[in-house]
């Protein structure tokens, strides 16, 4: 009967002695741990605060100096990232990680995130070329390879962001942008209008000219220099086909592109310039 009290019991004290390790193992792992990852928190909480204040300032001191608009969201970006990659290390460090492993970390967590994002870094690489070959800045009107008409609000390193002539924002994937041809208006400073208008073959061809040259001198829309013109374009099949030639700034673009056009229908209607309608000759001829 002894026999099986004893041997009941130390089955019972071998049971409990693993669990007893165990429990002593986790205080002991809680107490070596917590203080550092309590001052990892809070140094992470801090660091946080401080890249913010850090990128701000940066942020303001770039936009006080004569630095392309076009590079301030990227050289921002790019400084935000940098501080909070020191930031972690300095973390790691505290926590008892070597440079080594947390780069090693690093390069783990980047692989995965690169494999997630596929698309995403063609749109890096592509906001990166854009800041590099500079095609066009923050302010110029551009036309994208889908037609997109719009000023250039903002460039970064994901997407490039439009306001159009209808007052939406357009955001666009870089990648989209640098996938096909991209027209500046805003390159020179000035666009020409080409605008056409037609007369009756029997009309006087230079009066109706000078009637359209005038409207265009008088438009103060329309600059000084390159002067306006106005010329023959082609000889249609019921009609003599003029170009009216005006130079305008890109802000004044749609003012001529929709007025001037107005002006010049109502100035030749006003000098009795009728539309040319399809003509037919008919020869009698007698049997």
């Amino acid at each position: 009967m002894n026999f099986l009290l004893i041997s009941t019991n130390d089955i019972a004290q071998s049971a409990i002695n693993p669990i007893n390790n165990l429990i002593s193992s986790v205080i002991d792992a809680v107490g070596n741990w917590a203080p550092k990852i309590f001052g990892a928190i809070v140094a992470l909480i801090i660091g946080l605060w401080i890249v913010s204040l850090l990128t701000r300032m940066f942020r303001k001191a770039i936009e006080r100096t004569k630095m392309d608009k076009t590079l301030v969201p990227f050289l921002t970006a790019v400084i935000n990232f940098s501080l909070k990659i020191v930031l972690f290390l300095g973390i790691a460090q505290v926590l008892g990680f070597g440079i080594t492993s947390f780069a090693a970390i690093l390069v783990g967590v980047g692989a995965a995130i690169g494999g997630a994002f596929n698309g995403s870094l063609g749109n890096i690489a592509s906001g990166i070329m854009l800041l590099i070959f500079r095609p066009f800045k923050v302010g110029d009107l551009i036309e994208l390879p889908d037609k997109t008409l719009g000023f250039v609000k903002e460039i970064s390193v994901f997407v490039t962001v439009l306001q159009t002539f209808q007052n939406k924002t357009e955001i666009i994937p870089n990648a989209a942008i640098t996938a096909g041809k991209i027209t500046n208006y805003s390159t020179l400073g000035n666009l020409r209008i080409d605008m056409p208008f037609a007369v009756r073959y029997d009309s006087n061809i230079e009066e109706a000219r000078k009637i359209v040259q005038k409207v265009l001198e008088d438009d103060k829309f329309v600059l000084k220099d390159p002067a306006p013109r106005v010329a023959v374009n082609n000889l249609g099949e019921n009609a003599v086909e003029l170009l009216a030639l005006p130079y305008v700034t890109v802000d004044d673009y749609w003012e001529v592109y929709w007025d001037t056009r107005q002006k010049i229908v109502e100035a030749l209607k006003s000098a009795g310039f009728e539309a040319p309608l399809p003509q037919r000759v008919i020869t009698m001829v007698n049997s």
